[in-house]
């Protein structure tokens, strides 16, 4: 018994030491910006069921489909112009109002009846809640620094997935009993996180704006437009988030239809991604950081979100979608908070909206086409050949990280200033 507690009581202690140093070091500012994420996120309970919803109310699979296409082409323009209102206006402007608005709509949309009704309703939706993408991640690069920026996006993924943990576990509850109520609760906590915002944040936006008043720059922005090795990279990184978006819209549907698994077992199995991450990433993030290029990690990532749709294609029971669930979040906790310090380090405060908003467009561009593409495939060919097609587009992804790490490497290493393209204009 001795024994055992000496073997016990170093690794305890050793596993608490790594939480504790994991969460070090980061700001107030990024705490606050964590609780109200958090917030946020639990009531994400309308999208994941949304595709359901519509099936039940009639609606055919690929009319569903293109429900959420017209939901990623509102989010394309929203993260357009919260990225272009995010420079011109400030973070904290963009994220409280698209806050509030979203959880209005929210509500409205519950009350909508007929395909046209509800597509134009998603579209405005989208619109108005994407454009906070843009400002969260500016307002995360104003507050973290090169030494804790990574652990800072995975701060803000863990308190999203937190949310997500909750947030479709107690929405598949919800919609078992009433869709109604669904939307409603999930425009209240949008509502409330708006709240929450403002009232924390206030008081510091108005010192910000003082600051950006009596000091302006006079160095030229330079266009993210222009930022080949980003194009290069977001490029790569809108394959993945076709694949990666399914979760959200063709996913329940398999589980529904194929696993045969109702609303409030399809909750939970979405929410085990929310709390694998929120055990885990911050700790992984911490003893990977600085330790090899982050763009391995990114290859690496790339590598597990394709293989968590390929496994599905073993059998379709429940330990399989636990197994595949598992893959895809460990692939989440390699590529994303990476990919993020990613775009961040190759930009200025000046320009940071039109980075964040390139970023957000990426994964917007592929809601509208992942599930009108998705769907089509499943009804077509069947959800084998789409896990597989699924499969090849994140091996080809990770095979183009791979070569884009060589590429910036190889540029990196001629004798001119490239990581700060300013300097010397």
């Amino acid at each position: 018994m001795d024994v055992k507690d000496k073997l016990i009581s170093p690794m305890f202690r050793s596993s608490l030491s790594l939480y504790r140093n994991a969460y070090k070091g980061l700001s107030t500012e990024m705490w606050w910006l964590a609780l109200v994420m958090f917030i946020n996120r639990s009531g994400t309970m309308v999208i994941p069921f949304l595709t359901i919803y519509l099936t039940q109310q009639g609606y055919s699979l690929a009319e569903a489909g293109y429900v959420m296409g017209a939901f990623g082409v509102g989010a394309i323009l929203g993260s357009f112009i919260g990225g272009v209102l995010t420079d011109k206006a400030g973070h904290f402007f963009v994220q409280v109002i698209s806050l509030f608005l979203s959880g209005i709509m929210f509500i409205v949309l519950g009350q909508m009846e007929g395909l046209f009704q509800i597509t134009s309703c998603i579209f405005i939706l989208s619109t108005i809640g994407e454009a906070f993408r843009p400002a969260n991640s500016a307002a995360i690069a104003s507050y973290s620094n090169k030494s804790n920026r990574t652990r800072c996006y995975s701060l803000n993924r863990l308190a999203i997935n937190l949310g997500w943990a909750f947030g479709p576990a107690i929405g598949g509850l919800l919609a078992s009993r009433s869709y109604a109520l669904l939307f409603v609760v999930d425009g209240l906590t949008c509502m409330s996180a708006a709240a929450l915002l403002y009232f924390l944040f206030r008081k510091k936006n108005k010192t910000e704006r003082n600051e950006r008043t009596v000091f302006h720059s006079p160095l030229p922005v330079v266009s993210a437009y222009r930022d080949k090795f980003f194009l290069s990279g977001i490029a790569l990184l809108f394959l993945i988030g076709l694949c990666f978006f399914q979760t959200f819209s063709i996913l329940p549907v398999f589980y529904k239809e194929r696993v045969l698994l109702n609303e409030a077992t399809i909750g939970w199995l979405l929410a085990l991604n929310g709390l694998l991450i929120a055990v885990v990433e911050m700790a992984l993030v911490y003893k990977l950081e600085n330790r090899r290029d982050p763009m391995i990690y990114m290859v690496a990532g790339s590598v597990f979100i394709g293989l968590s749709f390929l496994v599905m294609n073993i059998y379709p029971v429940l330990s399989i979608m636990v197994l595949s669930m598992v893959i895809i979040t460990f692939g989440e906790m390699l590529l994303f908070p990476f990919m993020n310090n990613f775009w961040v380090q190759r930009s200025t405060d000046s320009n940071r909206g039109q980075y964040a908003a390139l970023y957000t467009m990426a994964f917007s561009a592929a809601i509208v086409l992942a599930p009108t593409i998705a769907s089509q495939i499943a009804t077509r060919q069947g959800y084998a050949v789409l896990w597989t097609v699924d499969f090849v587009l994140c091996l080809f992804a990770a095979i183009g990280f791979y070569y884009l790490k060589k590429r910036i490497h190889t540029h990196e290493r001629i004798p001119e200033i490239h990581s700060d393209p300013l300097v010397g204009s």
